[in-house]
């Protein structure tokens, strides 16, 4: 497995490492018996970094992190984020980077991972009307009571991580890039590499259709995510899917599989860069896995760019509601 360090002085991480949104039902159902063997496998294939969120299942996704870590004696090296609260009986989605909250979900995080601390704790959206140095530092605080070992943002603008960063090092940038994603090459990728910070990329499947199988979104079960995407809704996505043909066959003369040119693309955008797609099978794993033995080359990275016709994707990233404390990445 291919390692690369989580900020200027983080740890070495695998460069396909696991989001671990998936295993909480966002996606579908899943078991606990093929999370367990899923985790298992990606320690024997050498993914060494798992990523998950105090929102993801409302803290499954960090208990069954936390009963493999405890069961397997693994050495894996996890990081958490928080800031979203989630309003009983409305669903609304709200951000909260108040001291009180961020130190309270982090202590019920540790909770759950069954740990006294995290590798990286990720600010996961940010409030604007609260001062970025204000939260930064909040952050140094628990990590200088050694209960994070680094702080990361997710979902900022380059500006917000330059201002916090002149607070204290940020070691990693969350957000979503992928084919159908690629925003943060406007500026947030580059400011990234200037600052030395890790680039974690989310969704570099593009939330399942860049893989062998485009998923239906007929087949989305009620607790699907992508359900209310807009890219996933009509006529959006059929104009999507549709761009997907000269992909796939492009991928075929390349002699690989969807899956693992789109991971291979992603990280192909610089050293800096650390994709965590998710999963809920050992399987599909090994695919995503396989992305990390190819390496690109800049023609080779530009054909495949260009493959896709002017305007796609086709629907917002995000619906309103979805969208809340996501910062501009350009």
């Amino acid at each position: 497995m291919e390692m690369r360090r989580l900020g200027l002085t983080g740890p070495l991480v695998s460069s396909v490492s696991l989001g671990a949104m998936g295993i909480s039902g966002t996606y579908g159902p899943s078991t606990e018996a093929e999370t367990m063997r899923l985790f298992a496998r990606a320690v024997e294939l050498g993914v060494n970094h798992f990523d998950t969120g105090d929102i993801y299942g409302m803290g499954l996704s960090e208990e069954l992190i936390g009963r493999f870590l405890k069961q397997s004696r693994a050495r894996v090296i996890v990081a958490t984020k928080a800031g979203i609260r989630f309003i009983p009986g409305t669903g609304e989605r709200r951000v909260d980077n108040s001291p009180a909250y961020l130190r309270s979900a982090l202590e019920k995080s540790l909770m759950r991972l069954g740990r006294d601390h995290v590798e990286l704790f990720y600010l996961g959206r940010r409030d604007p009307d609260r001062p970025i140095e204000e939260i930064i530092t909040t952050l140094a605080d628990l990590k200088r009571e050694g209960k994070i070992g680094a702080i990361g943002l997710s979902e900022v603008s380059p500006e917000t991580l330059m201002s916090a960063n002149r607070v204290h090092r940020i070691a990693a940038v969350q957000s979503e890039y992928s084919l159908w994603t690629r925003d943060v090459e406007r500026r947030l990728l580059s400011t990234c590499a200037e600052l030395h910070t890790a680039f974690v990329a989310f969704s570099p499947l593009g939330r399942g259709i860049l893989t062998c199988t485009s998923p239906d979104p007929a087949t989305f079960t009620n607790s699907d995510f992508r359900r209310s995407m807009p890219r996933f809704q009509e006529p959006a996505y059929s104009q999507n899917r549709a761009a997907l043909a000269a992909y796939s066959a492009l991928c075929e003369r390349f002699g690989r599989s969807p899956t693992e040119v789109a991971i291979a693309w992603v990280l192909s955008a610089g050293r800096h860069v650390i994709a965590i797609p998710g999963t809920r099978t050992a399987e599909h794993l090994e695919r995503n896995v396989a992305a990390a033995r190819i390496a690109l080359t800049e023609a080779e990275r530009r054909e495949i760019t260009a493959i896709f016709p002017e305007g796609f994707p086709w629907g917002e990233r995000f619906n309103s509601g979805q969208a809340v404390g996501v910062e501009s990445s350009g």
